[in-house]
């Protein structure tokens, strides 16, 4: 479904990404791991049109989509829900929820996209007029996930899901992912720093150092393999 050839991606003279490949099949879950600064959330801004390639190719359902303007590329079927968030804090949960539909003119069909985030995410049905700021870091990113549903994808990226979140809702979280993905059909390109939950719910994964794709196999293989143990997994 998505194909990254050869990315190449600078910041400044900085060199960010190098030559940066990965495949993933429709309807699975693939994982990117890595320490902070490995290169992973500029490889999602690379996909979704936020960050220029300066080389390479990513390929969308057999389309050449490199460097196209994200509003094209979320037109295409691919949302991306950014790393930290990034609600709109002075606007209610409601109104964050109307923002993902933007390119969505059928009232009707913006209702039923609404019925299905809040049958994923029964609590933001219940916070439907509060301030997205007042939210909790969990219930925030529920909304960003909800934000990204409503523009109704057929490829999810999701950077750093976790990040911020209470141990007891990260859990949630991780179900949700694994029920939209399940129910929906919908395909997802996970970037996560707890690689255990993360490889726990993917069918493949990449490992990334230094801008560099070092390693890549089947999640279960993953997380036998003794270099990720070591590195990743807390031995």
């Amino acid at each position: 479904m998505l194909q990254v050839e050869n990315l190449g991606v600078n910041y400044g003279a900085i060199t960010a990404l190098h030559d940066v490949s990965l495949r993933v099949e429709k309807g699975a879950i693939v994982t990117l791991i890595g320490a902070n600064g490995a290169g992973k959330t500029t490889t999602l801004r690379a996909v979704s049109g936020l960050q220029k390639a300066r080389a390479g190719k990513v390929t969308y359902q057999g389309r050449d989509i490199t460097n196209l303007p994200p509003h094209e590329i979320v037109k295409l079927g691919i949302s991306h829900v950014p790393e930290g968030r990034m609600v709109f804090a002075n606007l209610t949960v409601l109104e964050n929820l109307k923002m993902g539909a933007y390119l969505q003119r059928d009232k009707a069909a913006i209702r039923r996209e609404m019925e299905h985030v809040f049958a994923v995410f029964p609590r933001l049905k219940e916070r439907e007029g509060q301030l997205a700021g007042t939210l909790s870091g969990g219930e925030q990113q529920m909304l960003a996930i909800g934000r990204a549903l409503m523009s109704r994808p057929s490829f999810l990226m999701l950077d750093e899901p976790s990040l911020g979140i209470a141990p007891l809702l990260v859990k949630t979280i991780f179900e949700k992912i694994v029920q939209i993905n399940r129910e929906q059909g919908i395909t997802i390109l996970l970037v996560e720093q707890n690689a255990n939950l993360a490889l726990e719910i993917s069918k493949f994964g990449y490992v990334m150092e230094t801008g560099r794709i070092t390693l890549s196999d089947e999640a279960k293989a993953l997380k036998q393999n003794p270099q990720v143990r070591s590195a990743y997994l807390g031995g």
